[in-house]
């Protein structure tokens, strides 16, 4: 019977050492916010930005299988790029939105830079189905120079029983209006 106690105790101290793991995925190896690292603490002043764009980035939290009924859940990863290699980007939204048309998540309060040659990564985990098969981001660019040309993308993952898994990209579109 001690031995029991025992065991139950020491089981739900790993179980609770465990569940106290940070579950954010965008928490890097050093124990940084990806996207925080990059956030500054001013507003841009839009009269020295040359280059503005809005891009729609299409992602896909879960695809149908066989049947419509069936879907796979994917995790996403949204990908941005600053592919200059000696002006900053800055990125002043990034807004998730599911199926409907609806705001899921506003991932961002304040403006992020990124430098020349950076890239910022933000995952959509597996298990998160809020966006649906239809969820999409917006992302509002910005630079000093008007030559810019940054990549957004979105890669998705996911399995489909017996080891097999799948990966697709998917592009961000300016649907800024000209």
């Amino acid at each position: 019977m001690n031995k029991l106690i025992k065991f139950t105790i020491l089981l739900f101290t790993i179980f609770s050492i465990l569940s106290c793991e940070n579950q954010n995925p965008n928490i890097n190896n050093t124990g940084k916010d990806e996207l925080k690292s990059h956030e500054i603490n001013h507003p841009i002043n839009k009269g020295e930005m040359k280059y503005n764009d809005i891009i729609y980035v299409p992602i896909y939290s879960d695809i149908y299988v066989n049947k419509q009924t069936q879907k796979n859940l994917l995790a996403a990863t949204l990908s941005i790029r600053n592919t200059s290699h000696s002006d900053s980007l800055f990125v002043s939204k990034i807004d998730y939105f599911n199926t409907e048309g609806n705001l899921v998540r506003n991932y961002i309060k304040n403006p992020i830079s990124l430098p020349p040659m950076g890239t910022i990564n933000y995952v959509i985990e597996k298990d998160d189905d809020t966006g649906g098969a239809g969820a999409n981001f917006i992302v509002e660019l910005s630079a000093t120079k008007e030559k810019i040309k940054p990549l957004i993308q979105a890669i998705m993952i996911g399995e489909n029983g017996n080891n097999q898994s799948f990966a697709f990209s998917t592009d961000g579109y300016s649907v800024k209006e000209k």
